[in-house]
């Protein structure tokens, strides 16, 4: 309720208690809305927590033996509290403890008793101790460990607690749960330097040195190329993709955050290394690299002497001439559903039919000696297609590519080849709805060259999200990821487009099916996407949201990094794409 102050009442000054309880402190803003402590487990907010303390250890330890508990996918905290000892308050206590010990000895011995190993590795293990104490090699100090976990619900608890008893277990490193203590347990694990559970044990300076979880994400190895920077320890990416399971990539980010300079940085290394490049370049910006490193640059377009033709075949190859045929046909099929905007179950039967007769035509079967023969053009397809009833509507769709505006563009011969090194195939002056099916010709052209001859090769198609769009070319990428492992293909994928390209089900199967992927800067929009796909951490989230140009995530088989991409200045130069750069490189 409001009202009148009173006339009698002054003005609370500023220093004033009841003033001071009434503003919002630092504690009110982390302090969580809920906290129920109960016996064996504390409730924070919506989160289970849980306490462990380690009580005993093992003779020996592995170095970094700490590191397959720092690498669960749980929301863990460690904690650590290390005590120095004075060495000679620790002398006194193991010259006791020692006599002690070696009177017990001599006592078992006088009574004729059998040998007890224990007693003897305890000696033994004392007088070392104090050896190297004496020399000063050592310290001795109190240390405590401590494990925090934390859960959605009771039974997600109760499963990473035995997965953390069970990981421990097998080095002989046993834990016990903060059972009436799991507050204390709880204030122990965090950043605040308070040790209230005090469970101590007894450890020397190269015991300790194990436990420290020296442990960082490395991306290293000894052959391949420089991808950049880790952010994490500053230590070089060098990695070869081919070393992969696949050597597929997948490359996500908005537009201006570097993905295309990341492409052709590694196209330019990968070169030096002899591998073949071969690009799908729609805005014509690879081209300056194909001057620099004297490669192929190949324009395709309505006004461009160069043509492709669907019906080619490859002439020799090691799989079955039946097979070689039937996948051709398949290719041709989604070419032309992509051309007439989509077929029928009808017109496909008709059409699957009539390519058959079209290659017949040119005695082509499925013996690979008829391959050598000419193979047919689209204007044999529809010659064939109009001796068959029913395929009126389809043969319409198909005049403006057989005798329309498109024509020029499918009914003449290939008339260049494949050539070793870099090849780019420029797309940007076709008109936006020629593009999918243009860059589809031009990979089942690709496709069919690459299974003739087996060399090491990468496939670079840039905006890949115009292909996804369209299931039949989606299809098509689908099947280049699956099988380019085979033929010693690396297939990189780049999108800006991540929804459009995630959404599509060929497109999923393709990120699954790549081995090594790329994230660089996000825009907010499409962060909750790629967290979801990529199970990203809520610190990864911000850091691709934070990220420089040129920054983001390394993904490589099982292990990622944090990655800031690197180029020479010569490098840079040749492959730069910021216009304020090329505009002085004009001047």
């Amino acid at each position: 309720m409001f009202g009148k102050k009173p006339k009698n009442q002054t003005t609370p000054a500023i220093g004033d208690p009841f003033v001071a309880e009434g503003k919002t402190s630092f504690l009110d803003i982390i302090a969580p809305s809920a906290f129920v402590a109960t016996p064996n487990y504390l409730q924070l907010n919506n989160y289970f927590v849980k306490t462990f303390f380690v009580f005993t250890y093992p003779r020996f330890l592995n170095t970094n033996w700490l590191t397959p508990l720092i690498n669960l996918d749980v929301i863990l905290d460690i904690s650590m509290n290390i005590y120095p000892i004075s060495s000679s308050d620790i002398m006194k206590q193991l010259r006791r403890r020692q006599t002690n010990l070696e009177s017990s000895l001599s006592i078992s011995r006088e009574k004729g008793m059998v040998r007890d190993p224990e007693l003897e590795t305890a000696i033994s293990d004392i007088d070392a101790m104090r050896d190297t104490l004496q020399k000063g090699q050592t310290k001795i100090f109190h240390y405590s460990l401590y494990f925090t976990l934390y859960s959605r619900t009771k039974e997600e608890m109760e499963t990473l607690t035995n997965q953390l008893e069970s990981s421990l277990g097998g080095l002989l490193i046993y834990t016990k749960q903060s059972f009436l203590q799991m507050e204390q347990g709880f204030n122990s694990g965090l950043p605040l330097y308070l040790d209230e559970l005090q469970v101590l044990r007894n450890l020397d300076t190269a015991s300790l040195s194990a436990s420290f979880p020296f442990n960082s994400a490395t991306l290293t190895s000894n052959r391949g190329v420089l991808y950049g920077i880790n952010r994490h320890n500053n230590s070089l990416i060098l990695y070869d993709r081919f070393d992969l399971e696949n050597a597929n990539c997948t490359i996500f980010a908005s537009s201006g955050s570097g993905k295309s300079f990341f492409a052709k940085l590694e196209v330019l290394r990968y070169l030096m290394l002899g591998t073949d490049v071969l690009i799908i370049d729609p805005e014509n910006e690879y081209k300056p690299l194909a001057e620099a490193m004297g490669g192929n640059f190949i324009n395709i377009s309505l006004n461009s002497d160069k043509r492709i033709n669907p019906f080619d075949l490859p002439r020799a190859s090691d799989e079955k001439g039946e097979d070689i045929l039937r996948s051709n046909i398949a290719m041709l099929t989604g070419l032309i559903s992509l051309m007439v905007g989509g077929l029928s179950a009808d017109e496909s039967n008709i059409l699957d039919k009539a390519l058959f007769e079209t290659y017949a035509l040119k005695d082509i079967t499925a013996d690979p000696s008829s391959f050598k023969n000419q193979p047919p053009l689209f204007s044999d397809l529809v010659q064939v297609l109009q001796n068959i009833t029913g395929a009126e509507n389809l043969i319409k769709r198909l005049q403006k590519y057989v005798s329309g505006s498109y024509a020029g563009l499918f009914t003449k011969p290939t008339n260049f080849d494949l050539e070793s090194g870099l090849v780019v195939f420029s797309i940007r002056d076709l008109e936006e709805g020629l593009r999918p099916i243009v860059m589809y010709t031009i990979l089942s052209y690709i496709w069919a060259k690459i299974r003739r001859t087996m060399r090491r090769r990468l496939l670079l198609i840039d905006e890949a999200w115009v292909l996804m769009q369209h299931e039949d070319s989606a299809k098509f990428v689908h099947m280049l990821a699956k099988r380019a492992r085979k033929y010693y293909l690396g297939l990189t994928v780049i999108s800006q487009d991540v929804e459009d390209f995630l959404n599509s089900p060929q497109g999923r199967s393709v990120l699954n099916n790549s081995a090594m992927q790329i994230l660089l800067k996000q825009s907010s929009s499409t962060i909750e996407k790629i967290k979801e796909v990529f199970n990203l951490t809520d610190a990864e989230k911000f850091l691709l949201l934070e990220s420089e140009v040129g920054e983001g995530l390394f993904f490589a088989g099982q292990n990622h990094v944090a990655v800031k991409i690197i180029a020479s200045y010569t490098e840079e130069q040749m492959i730069t794409t910021d216009p304020r750069q090329l505009l002085a490189k004009k001047e």
